[in-house]
């Protein structure tokens, strides 16, 4: 399958400080794949953040966000690494706030002394599922969510390995017609990611869609979460986190920060469960 003409030249540097050029392909087929899986211990651990804005994040940042782990980095819209604090992403400078990227990486350092973390920030706000396709675009954004995020991890793959991807997404896909092709494109979206990876069980995260008090659920939106439950219980190595209790910001779609900062909890605590020997 082709992407189409898509080309863009990616001047960056990483770690070292070297600077250099990295090209999307325009097709699939002599797209470069993504470095295949190294027990280096010396490497950072990667995970890709990926989805929408919850994943981006919405809550506002406080002192607390800003505080540096030394262990903890991000990669940095100039794909440079700097220490995570939020906002993490930039999807849409504007209005991007704190998400659970940051306390992800925070609990897997507290885990782990030795580990360095890695995040990827891929995600874009609103972005529907069907902009995670190869080549495909989000209109709303102008980006191409899946190939730009592909572009980032190889990026961040001279300096790490990729361990998991995060995902949270699906409030775009609420809708009598998405809804009912979501399970499909979600399931191929894994395979997409772990086939790009060379790893079939790489651990891939779901987070739950807000459960907020000012605005019941629709019919729509329980069809997303039972394809979120369903396929953590049946595709391996991938599992569901809840989002019981937590609040959000005040306009019933985002999450506040400190329910962000719990999630991000969360996501570790599941990614951990799975990254079990």
């Amino acid at each position: 399958m082709t992407f189409g003409f898509l080309r863009r030249l990616l001047v960056v540097g990483v770690g070292s400080g070297v600077v250099f050029g990295i090209a999307c392909s325009s097709t699939q087929s002599s797209r470069p794949t993504l470095a295949p899986p190294t027990q280096d211990a010396s490497r950072l651990q990667l995970f890709l953040l990926a989805g929408q804005s919850n994943m981006a994040g919405r809550g506002t940042v406080e002192a607390q966000d800003s505080v540096v782990n030394p262990r903890v980095l991000t990669l940095h819209s100039t794909m440079r690494w700097v220490p995570a604090v939020d906002p993490l992403h930039w999807d849409k400078p504007a209005i991007v706030g704190v998400g659970p990227g940051r306390t992800f990486g925070l609990a897997l350092a507290a885990h782990d002394p030795s580990a360095r973390i890695g995040l990827v920030p891929a995600a874009v706000g609103g972005s529907p599922i069907s902009s995670w396709e190869p080549g495909a675009l989000d209109s709303a954004t102008r980006t191409h969510p899946y190939d730009d995020a592909l572009a980032r991890l190889r990026i961040a793959q001279k300096d790490g390995t990729l361990r998991a991807i995060l995902w949270h997404q699906g409030e775009s896909d609420a809708t009598p017609e998405r809804s009912v092709l979501y399970a499909a494109k979600l399931r191929a979206l894994i395979a997409r990611f772990r086939a790009e990876a060379g790893d079939p069980t790489l651990p891939f995260v779901i987070g739950q869609l807000g459960q907020f008090a000012g605005k019941p659920w629709s019919d729509d939106v329980r069809r997303v979460d039972s394809v979120h439950r369903a396929i953590a219980a049946s595709v391996p190595n991938v599992a569901y986190v809840s989002s019981d209790g937590l609040r959000d910001k005040g306009d019933t779609l985002h999450f506040d920060a400190a329910s962000q900062r719990t999630f991000g909890e969360r996501y570790a605590a599941a990614y951990l469960k799975l990254a079990k020997p």
